[in-house]
Order: structure tokens, then C-alpha cells, then sequence
């Protein structure tokens, strides 16, 4: 028996952000300078990422996700949920995505679509990755577990520092965001997030 597979099942996940990202914005009637007047980010950058000319930074994908109304992680979530259901995500096929500014590294450890969400991520030595409130206005609890390395969260003007085997629940009402930061100048930190959604 053969199974029939289209191109999304086999896209790499720039294409597939750059296509949800756009089904979302038209989802909304909303034309790429209606998305750039809410989120912040340029015409001609947006209109990029869509056409999957560009890939986009963590920090850019927070502020076209919050103008959207949704976290990060739903509309990457949604992106990998293109490829096709199903309920186990074997290590080979787990989504990974790297940021381009900072190399941070992120992996889809659960099925796409499953609750809760989990991410594993790997944060290059000294790289920084901030997200804005409304990357978080719509999770109903965010938890971190330290794997390896050392993880500096900002929370506001409050700093919580993470050894192997810490677990930080979030504060999700900060207003200024969270930024997660690799305080080690040799070591990556790699780090797993649960997310739930409401």
C-alpha cells in the first residue's frame, strides 16, 4: 500500500511558517501592510518571510504572532501541523528551526498540535532571545527545565538563574516579556518548555 504525500508533508519549516503565516494574515482580511501596522515589522520584510526569501528571527516571529493574536509557539505549531497529523514524533522528524541572529536552536519535541506543547531548545553561549508580553497573552501556563548548561529567564526587571535540573514556572501577566539568556561564554544551554494554550 502506498501513501499519498503532498508537498507540505516534505516542506522544511521556513516554507511551511512562510505559508502559515500567510494563511493567518488572510484569515484575517488583512493585506501585508494591515499586518506591518499592527506587528511593527516592515512591508517589505513580511512580504519576504511569506515568499520563505527570508527566515525569520525569534524575536520578529514574536511580534508578527502577538499583532495575529497567538503565541509563537501556536503559529509554529500550526506551521508543522501542515506537514500532516500524527501522534508521535519520531526524533528524526521533530521539527528543528534556527534562528538566524542568534543560532538558538528549537526543536518540536511533541507531535504537532499535541497540549501540552514541548520544546527543546539550545541557546548558543551568550545569545540572548526576547519575546514581548503579547507572545504570551494567550498561554494558559509556560513551565522551563533546565537539561544542560545555565539559563538566565528575565522576567520584567527580575532574573531568575537555572541550573541542570531547575523548573521555572512563568509569571505569563509580566508585561515587558520574558527573555531567556545563556549567561556561559563556551557552553550552549539547552533548555525544555511545556507550553499550554487556553
Amino acid at each position: 500500500m502506498s501513501i499519498m504525500m503532498d508537498d507540505h508533508a516534505t516542506a522544511p519549516l521556513d516554507l511551511l511558517i512562510a505559508r502559515r503565516l500567510r494563511r493567518e494574515r488572510e484569515a484575517r482580511g488583512w493585506s501585508i501592510a494591515d499586518l506591518a501596522a499592527a506587528s511593527g515589522v516592515s512591508r517589505a520584510m513580511i512580504s519576504k518571510i511569506e515568499r520563505a526569501e527570508a527566515s525569520p528571527t525569534a524575536a520578529l516571529l514574536g511580534r508578527l504572532s502577538g499583532a495575529l493574536r497567538m503565541t509563537i509557539s501556536t503559529l509554529l505549531a500550526r506551521a508543522e501541523a501542515d506537514a500532516g497529523p500524527q501522534r508521535i514524533a519520531r526524533t528524526a522528524d521533530q521539527a528543528l528551526w534556527t534562528d538566524p541572529a542568534t543560532g538558538y536552536l528549537r526543536r518540536a519535541v511533541s507531535p504537532p498540535g499535541a497540549e501540552p506543547e514541548l520544546v527543546e531548545v539550545e541557546l548558543p553561549p551568550g545569545a540572548r532571545v526576547a519575546y514581548p508580553g503579547t507572545s504570551f497573552a494567550f498561554l494558559r501556563g509556560q513551565v522551563v527545565r533546565v537539561l544542560a548548561g545555565r539559563l538566565a529567564v528575565e522576567e520584567g526587571t527580575e532574573e531568575a538563574l537555572l541550573e541542570p535540573g531547575d523548573c521555572l514556572a512563568f509569571d505569563l501577566e509580566a508585561p515587558k516579556g520574558h527573555a531567556f539568556r545563556n549567561p556561559s561564554a563556551d557552553e550552549p544551554c539547552r533548555y525544555l518548555v511545556a507550553l499550554s494554550r487556553r
